[in-house]
Order: structure tokens, then C-alpha cells, then sequence
């Protein structure tokens, strides 16, 4: 059903990104890779060697660079299909002493990004596509000093059902997911008891938010909308009292 869908995977060159990438290919999309990462974006495009992976250098905090971005696509293949919102950084800071340029950098990568590329796409997406915002967990539950990420990884919950309603007026869902944690590089290295922390019994991985994306852009869960999607493993809705 991907056949030939347009797909922008903002934050496409590494960790989660660059498995949503993956997932798209093998369902047959064509798949643009929006990232600043110039080095691991063009290794990408040049390890698929098809067509149907593009990159494309993308600073999505620069609104012409965001611009450009769409242009290019639009260029490239007429239309834009799917939207997923993955560009994003963690900086942890202790509050104290939190800087209000380290604020800034957290919330406008996390969440300034995610509007200016849901804007953009927005003016020509097509009737019945998608846009995936991929937040956090912490949106929803946090440790110290986490303030700043916690922050933006709200944001986009809400912005989602914001976005969910405007849209909606083009038959285009909106939706989120809410990862917890996934290891996208050295899984090998993980501890049993990280494993075993989760209800699931294992650690996340990539794989599991690709699956997520891919079904809240499959056009028959067009009932699907506004929604956040929580793949966590179980770890949110987990008791914590020690024995």
C-alpha cells in the first residue's frame, strides 16, 4: 500500500530515524531523509543506492531551510504523502543552572521543528495523508532536571491534536507516538535487568517505532486521529513499589 507514497522522515540519518526510513523502503515507499547530518545522510542514501531514498540536508530550526526542504520534494515528485516529525535532541541540564539558550535549544529543535515542517508540508500534502509527530514518554512522566525536554515532548502532544483538528478540513490525520526506551545502536550491550524492568520483558527497539508509524499511516486507520500512541513497553503504566 506504500507503493510509490512520498514519504519525509525528518531526523532520517540515525537511531529512530533512520529505522522509520528503513521500514518505508521495504514497504515500497519513496523516502526523502531530512537531517543536518550530512555525513550519516549521505552514507545512508549511498548504502541504499536506489531512487527511492533521497537526503537532503535539513536544518529543521531554519524556516528556509525547511522552505527548501518541501520545494525540493515537490520538485522531486509532485506530492508529499507522509510526514513524520523524528528530528529532535535530549539535553539534560540541571535546573539551576539551566541556560536560556540551553532552553531554547531543546525546545526549538523539539518543538519549533515540528512546526515549521508540519507547516510546510501542510500547503501541499495530499487528501488522506499523514503527519506522525514523534514525542516521549517524559512527556508524560519525568526524572530531575529533565525540564526543557519534558517541556517540548508535551508540546507536541498537544500541538498533534491541534494540527489533528486544522487538518482535518483536508483529510489529513495527525498523530503521535510517544517511544520510551528504545536502544537503536549497542542492544547487544543491554542488561538483563534492563530488560526486565519492562512489563514487555525487553528493551525497545527502532523497529518497534518504524511498526508504529507505518500503521498510523496506513489509509485504513483513517479513523485514527488527534491521537498519541504510547510504545513503551509497558514501563508508564508500570507499579514502582519496591517489595
Amino acid at each position: 500500500m506504500y507503493k510509490d507514497k512520498i514519504v519525509i522522515v525528518t531526523g532520517g540519518a540515525s537511531g529512530i530515524g533512520a529505522g522509520i526510513v528503513y521500514a518505508f523502503y521495504e514497504a515500497g515507499a519513496k523516502v526523502v531523509i531530512a537531517d543536518y547530518d550530512v555525513g550519516n545522510g549521505e552514507r545512508l542514501e549511498k548504502n541504499y543506492n536506489s531512487e527511492r531514498v533521497h537526503f537532503v540536508e535539513t536544518d529543521v530550526l531554519n524556516e528556509q531551510s525547511v522552505i527548501s526542504l518541501v520545494k525540493y520534494v515537490m520538485e522531486k515528485f509532485g506530492r508529499v504523502d507522509i510526514l513524520i516529525n523524528n528530528a529532535g535532541i535530549s539535553l539534560f541540564s540541571n535546573f539551576y543552572e539551566m541556560t536560556v539558550e540551553q532552553w531554547d535549544k531543546v525546545l526549538n529543535t523539539n518543538l519549533k521543528g515540528v512546526f515549521l515542517c508540519s507547516r510546510e508540508v501542510a500547503k501541499v500534502i495530499a487528501e488522506g495523508g499523514a503527519i506522525i509527530n514523534i514525542s516521549s514518554t517524559r512527556a508524560f512522566m519525568s526524572e530531575p532536571h529533565t525540564e526543557a525536554y519534558a517541556a517540548s515532548k508535551g508540546g507536541i502532544v498537544a500541538l498533534t491534536h491541534a494540527l489533528a483538528a486544522t487538518l482535518s478540513e483536508k483529510k489529513v490525520r495527525v498523530n503521535c507516538i510517544s517511544p520510551g526506551w528504545i536502544e537503536p545502536n549497542h542492544y547487544e550491550e543491554l542488561r538483563e535487568i534492563d530488560h526486565s524492568q519492562h512489563l514487555s520483558k525487553r528493551v525497545g527497539k527502532v523497529s518497534d517505532i518504524a511498526r508504529g508509524c507505518l500503521f498510523l499511516s496506513d489509509v485504513n486507520n483513517d479513523f485514527i486521529t488527534g491521537t498519541n500512541i504510547t510504545i513503551d513497553g509497558g514501563m508508564t503504566k508500570k507499579m514502582i513499589y519496591e517489595e
